[in-house]
């Protein structure tokens, strides 16, 4: 593959044939600046009010899919990965249903959606390192490997991440391997040992990112999330995922059972 151009775009009502050129040949595009720093803190404080009754209430899971716990730095309890939470948060669904994500399904089959009611939802990922947590680093993965535990053929599909916060080597940052998206199925599920493997690689790249920022990338790609070199807040790292889905419609509700796959997540750590 040739030597990648990282690139930054504005994300409009409709992608520019560069966009979609850059997007295929990579599996990823960055987008600078789509919510402002006043709608992104509004975000945060309804996650943090989600987290307070959450925490209160002991929710274990939603729609079958687990919530995970931690702590920060203060030994304060906190939710560290969030799911469905369109469905909790005005603030959250008006980015999940923002006009401007329809830009996005020029890149995927005819009848692309976001996935408000399927997989997980609206995921807030909370990565923060302290001495004894659980979720400071994501070992190197796919997303569309999980179609697997659910017997079928593996699907395409784009995860669309929001950044709540800066994200660069000093929170650890997301590694993705572009081109990726378009390896075979045996490169996708051996390529790496899924979740244990959190070494660097010599063809990664570093996603450099600023709050309000929005990063998609191919569920066939591989990628990772880094541990960072600090503790505390220094470390801390949130972002939002929605994926744009094709193919059947397969929504959960409070009667879905727990998927297989999410049982490797307590890998993870």
């Amino acid at each position: 593959m040739k030597k990648i151009e990282l690139k930054k775009f504005t994300l409009g009502y409709a992608l520019t044939k560069e966009q979609i050129e850059y997007y295929n040949t990579y599996g990823f595009i960055h987008f600078e600046d789509f919510l402002s720093e006043q709608q992104v803190d509004a975000i945060i404080h309804s996650a943090e009010k989600l987290q307070d009754e959450w925490i209160s209430k002991d929710i274990k899971q939603v729609n079958g899919i687990p919530i995970k716990y931690g702590y920060d730095e203060n030994k304060k309890k906190i939710v560290q990965r969030f799911v469905f939470t369109n469905k909790y948060s005005n603030e959250i669904r008006e980015f999940v249903q923002h006009p401007q994500l329809n830009a996005l399904k020029v890149l995927m089959p005819r009848g692309a959606r976001i996935g408000e009611n399927e997989k997980d939802g609206a995921v807030l990922n909370h990565y923060v390192n302290v001495p004894d947590s659980s979720y400071k680093q994501l070992g190197w993965h796919t997303d569309s490997a999980r179609d697997i535990f659910y017997g079928k053929k593996i699907q395409q599909f784009i995860n669309i991440g929001l950044y709540l916060d800066d994200s660069s080597e000093v929170n650890g940052g997301l590694r993705v391997l572009p081109g990726t998206h378009k390896q075979n199925i045996f490169s996708m599920l051996f390529r790496k040992l899924y979740f244990l493997n959190n070494q660097d690689d010599k063809n990664e790249i570093v996603i450099r990112a600023k709050k309000g920022d929005l990063v998609i990338h191919d569920g066939r790609m591989w990628h990772r999330v880094a541990p960072s070199p600090f503790f505390g807040e220094k470390s801390r790292r949130r972002v939002i995922y929605v994926p744009l889905l094709a193919g059947r419609y397969q929504p959960k509700d409070q009667n879905s059972k727990t998927p297989l796959y999410h049982y490797f997540h307590k890998l993870a750590g």
